[in-house]
């Protein structure tokens, strides 16, 4: 996660101190610890291995992850960035671990993480905040890489793995975009410098210490403006080459400083760490000179709205399952290829838990458990409250407590796999059976549909958002007015929010029409009235009719990111003048009920 998310207010009084104290723990310090791991190749027969460093560097990356559990990250914390203040001011550096909410991290804390279930740890650094690397000094501030050395002890300590990767960093990644080429070669420099520093130091700890090479920023983010001053210039294809670049280099970096770097476990963060473009043939796992000993790292936060703001509050429809299972089916490509998988970070954050969050986790580990990945998730003091040592919610907290390694101490792999796919499936039945009351007209691949994007200015209230149609995919309390196209024809469409509260503003808006361009190719909407809490709204502009995906036919009501009509748009009248993507005119904070729109709908 590369978004600063403040501390949320602290309301709530978890799991008692002894359940905190106690727990899933198995042994100290890694030895003599003993957990099941099954074949990598087949999940058949069950083995047991011993979690110590007499054997920790005769696992391959498949039977690795077993052990890893499922997994938290130390959010918010070591990579708060304040680079401007930490490489001048000479402070310690436990003050910047405060900078965005989070306390200073005690041995305590991380006790109590593994007490909750959670065998892995993962630890976001921002190295660049001890770095003078605009005058080309590279050198990591000694109080920093000590700081860091602590914090990853605490966990080996309590026998955790440890992932300590480079984390946004004030986002120099950027550099690599440059269009100046000395620039590129200081980005690589930057990279190779601080990556050695990190790897001297730890050669010698624990194989339970696994470094990452990034975090999201290997793909689109390598042309980020935040250093240079102005956006990168490489293409899609040239951002795939750069990341597969920069993760080969760090592979051979990390094995040429010798000690246990020559095989510890190296986790590769996929392209931006998203799934589908991860599994894009573009990208591409790098060579190593150790056997089996390479991760692969992507994150989930799907859907967003769901996940991350505050506007969709509910999650399992039968589309919410499919996509989740689909996504995480996809990764197998990496198993296959006796890759390990690591789930860096997912989460549903917001200000208490959500609705259906129990059911977002359930399935996420189910798909872990199945495929055999590591999950780690991401918090920021929204679980487990670091400052007072408490769970927020402790049905949730039960949740991963139920998932640690040693719960499958002795059971066969197949029998966890079998387990896993049983629970899938009896949820996206019950998704089936109960999700879809009230929704008149369910998505459809042999419908057309027209519905109402909509965001509202301060991404609380939401509905169907994206190019594709989910009626489910929306904040509770929102009445749907939306309806079926069979052909040319006038059609009327709503929104009413008075159930939620009603709505501040449009961050974003606009009518689609699901599967439009699939069965009436070439038709164009025309706007006939949009009304707002009743009345009729004057517009600003013309609307104009496109499409995004080629499927689903699309005319922007309030859509601030467009900036230039796009040439293939087009309007009834063929008359493009004055056209624009902002032709609603609604104020921030306008309160708005109501939403209404007819339309005609017309052939070519």
């Amino acid at each position: 996660m590369n978004l600063k998310k403040a501390a949320s207010v602290i309301t709530a009084v978890g799991m008692a101190a002894a359940m905190l104290l106690t727990g899933c723990s198995s042994g100290d310090n890694g030895t003599d610890v003993s957990d099941t791991v099954s074949s990598a190749d087949t999940g058949e027969t069950a083995k047991t291995v011993k979690n110590n460093e007499s054997t920790a560097n005769e696992l391959t990356a498949t039977e690795v992850i077993k052990l890893m559990g499922n997994g938290i990250n130390l959010g918010n914390t070591m990579e708060a960035y304040g680079h401007e203040n930490y490489a001048k001011s000479g402070v310690d550096p436990t003050s910047f671990e405060t900078l965005w909410g989070q306390p200073v991290t005690t041995k305590e804390m991380i006790e109590d993480m593994k007490a909750m279930g959670f065998d892995t740890l993962r630890v976001p650094v921002a190295w660049t905040n001890g770095i003078n690397y605009e005058s080309g000094d590279y050198t990591i501030d000694e109080r920093l890489m000590n700081r860091v050395d602590e914090i990853v002890n605490y966990a080996l300590d309590a026998d955790m793995y440890v992932i300590v990767n480079d984390h946004w960093d004030g986002s120099w990644w950027g550099m690599f975009g440059s269009e100046d080429e000395a620039v590129r070669e200081k980005a690589m420099e930057l990279y190779k410098s601080m990556w050695t520093q990190i790897c001297e130091h730890f050669a010698d700890y624990s194989y339970k210490l696994i470094f990452e090479s990034a975090n999201e920023e290997l793909g689109d983010r390598l042309n980020d403006k935040d250093v240079t001053g102005t956006e990168g210039v490489l293409t899609e294809d040239e951002c795939y080459e750069k990341a597969n670049e920069i993760n080969s280099e760090f592979v051979k970096l990390v094995r040429s400083t010798g000690g246990k770097n020559a095989d510890r476990f190296l986790l590769i963060a996929g392209y931006n760490t998203d799934i589908a473009k991860t599994c894009d043939g573009r990208y591409k796992m790098p060579e190593d000179t150790a056997k089996d000993k390479l991760l692969v790292s992507v994150h989930y936060y799907t859907p967003w709205d769901y996940c991350a703001t505050e506007a969709i509050n509910q999650w399992g429809s039968p589309d919410d399952y499919n996509e989740q299972n689909s996504l995480f089916k996809m990764l197998t490509k990496f198993t296959d290829e006796g890759y390990g998988v690591v789930i860096g970070e997912y989460a549903v954050m917001g200000k208490t838990t959500k609705p259906d969050t129990d059911k977002f986790y359930s399935n996420l580990l189910d798909n872990c458990d199945l495929y055999n990945y590591c999950p780690v998730l991401w918090d920021c003091s929204s679980l487990y409250r670091r400052l007072l040592r408490k769970v927020d919610d402790e049905a949730i907290a039960q949740i991963f407590k139920d998932r640690c390694a040693s719960n499958e101490e002795g059971k066969d792999y197949a029998d966890i796999q079998a387990a896993a796919k049983e629970s899938m499936d009896k949820a996206l039945e019950a998704a089936n059976d109960t999700f879809m009351e009230g929704v008149s007209i369910p998505a459809s691949d042999d419908t057309a549909v027209a519905w109402i994007m909509y965001q509202s200015s301060d991404y609380s209230i939401a509905y169907s958002v994206g190019d594709k149609y989910d009626p489910t995919n929306m904040t509770l309390g929102i009445a749907a007015q939306n309806a079926e196209i069979t052909g040319e024809g006038t059609y009327t469409v709503g929104l009413d929010f008075t159930g939620c509260g009603g709505t501040n503003g449009v961050a974003f808006s606009a009518l689609g029409i699901y599967n439009g361009e699939k069965f009436f190719p070439g038709y164009t909407v025309t706007i006939d009235e949009i009304k707002i809490n009743g009345e009729t709204r004057e517009l600003t502009g013309k609307d104009y009719t496109c499409s995004d995906d080629d499927n689903c036919t699309r005319v922007n009501l309030y859509n601030q990111w467009v900036k230039k009509v796009p040439d293939e748009a087009r309007r009834a009248d063929g008359d493009l003048s004055e056209a624009s993507p902002t032709i609603l005119s609604v104020t921030d904070k306008e309160k708005i009920s109501t939403i209404e729109i007819t339309f005609t709908y017309a052939a070519p």
